[in-house]
């Protein structure tokens, strides 16, 4: 194929652009509550944040790698003119890195698999017509950007009110804690079997029965627990503490909490926006001649590899400006709070990433934070945060259609 070479170098390099504002926006978002609380410090922050954005890509993104590249756009009706498809996947890569970065520099907590999807649908629809578009797949993605952030916002709402009432509430608040902490460990522990356990075994095609299902996230419960309790050991040994220093060491009790979560959360990140941003470009990989198909799985993992490394980038060079967003211009968090929401936005996009419906981690995240504000009160939040955040939610399709468009006409002009 002609200029072969050059469009795998080109693919790279875009996608490791975008790549790099994922890190610098998506992922900023997840770990936005951490460190927006204090829960978790930058070297803390930054060991999560490589592990297990790895460990999710790795392990966890197959089925929405799958989604972005054939489900979205009949790629059979390329079958006599494969160039077609390399550009507009390179389209989709320009148009995605371009706005996420645009959106990383206002501070804005954009989604990538909006980004993505709409650039797809737009590309997709002007060359092939409406028709070619597999509306029903686009369908169940679009209604999973209304029902995650909403799915996540209750669930964030139930859990944090829950704390407030039999931990922050209670008479004496530090023994309520040493009791019920517990308790949302096990829910940690149940979330992190689930989200690695088993796609672990998955993503090696070993099936397990219902019972050796039980098995394992009883043994991965039991892990997270004896580490858990290990690291909370000194918070629970306090005695004779006043009120204030109470609430002290009970945060200091969530921050840990919250430390098994952002992992949960990252890993879910790794699994779903990190395998939304390789997708186009194995896609142009695809359509290379590169050998076996043992050199394809190589180079797969490759650029899955290089796709991880370009978000932890990312998020360390230039995802100052959206954790400020996310992380207390919205409302307030503290270590509780902050695990309230992302323990729930962990819980969402694990259910719908196993479905392998790309869902936003961005939407997910800050519908979980809302409802955390919302829990204390609609003075608790800052509403015109929320306004222009949505806002910018809103724009992002028909934007991300639009320059994707735009840079397909410019190839295919200029390349013929």
């Amino acid at each position: 194929m002609e200029y072969s070479t050059a469009f795998v170098v080109i693919a790279g390099c875009i996608g490791l652009w975008m790549t790099w504002g994922i890190g610098s926006n998506d992922l900023a978002n997840i770990i936005s509550t951490a460190m927006g609380s204090k829960a978790l410090s930058v070297r803390q922050a930054l060991v999560i944040a490589i592990v297990f954005e790895i460990a999710g890509a790795f392990l966890g993104g197959s089925e929405v790698s799958d989604t972005i590249r054939h489900g979205i756009i009949n790629v059979d009706a390329f079958v006599d003119n494969p160039q077609l498809l390399i550009y507009s996947m390179l389209s989709v890569l320009f148009a995605g890195a371009f706005w996420i970065t645009t959106a990383s520099y206002l501070g804005m907590p954009v989604s990538i698999t909006n980004t993505i999807v709409g650039a797809l649908v737009g590309v997709g629809a002007i060359m092939l017509g409406l028709n070619a578009i597999h509306w029903q797949t686009v369908g169940y993605i679009a209604t999973s950007w209304i029902l995650s952030p909403t799915m996540a916002g209750v669930i964030a709402y139930l859990l944090f009110i829950s704390i407030r009432r039999w931990i922050l509430g209670a008479d004496d608040p530090y023994a309520a804690a040493k009791l019920y902490v517990p308790c949302y460990l096990v829910l940690v522990g149940i979330i992190l079997a689930m989200m690695t356990t088993l796609k672990a075994f998955h993503h090696f095609h070993i099936v397990l029965s219902l019972v050796e299902t039980g098995f394992t996230v009883i043994g991965t419960v039991f892990l997270v627990m004896m580490g858990g309790f290990f690291v909370l050991k000194p918070l629970f040994r306090k005695a004779h503490l006043n009120r204030h220093m109470q609430f002290v060491y009970i945060e200091g009790m969530f921050s840990v909490l919250m430390a098994f979560t952002a992992c949960a959360m990252v890993f879910a990140h790794g699994s779903n926006d990190v395998a939304i941003a390789v997708g186009p470009v194995v896609s142009v990989f695809d359509l290379i001649d590169m050998g076996s198909e043992i050199s394809r799985q190589w180079v797969f993992n490759g650029i899955t590899l290089f796709g991880c490394l370009g978000v932890v980038l990312g998020l360390f060079m230039y995802g100052r400006k959206v954790i400020e967003t996310v992380g207390s211009a919205i409302t307030i968090l503290t270590p509780s709070r902050a695990f309230a929401a992302t323990l729930a936005a962990a819980t969402t996009v694990v259910v719908s990433t196993s479905t392998g419906i790309p869902v936003s981690a961005t939407q997910t995240l800050v519908g979980a934070v809302f409802g955390v504000g919302l829990a204390r009160g609609i003075d608790a939040l800052n509403l015109n945060v929320i306004r222009n955040i949505f806002m910018s939610w809103v724009i992002t399709i028909p934007v991300a259609a639009v320059l994707a468009t735009l840079c397909f006409y410019v190839l295919k002009i200029g390349l013929g």
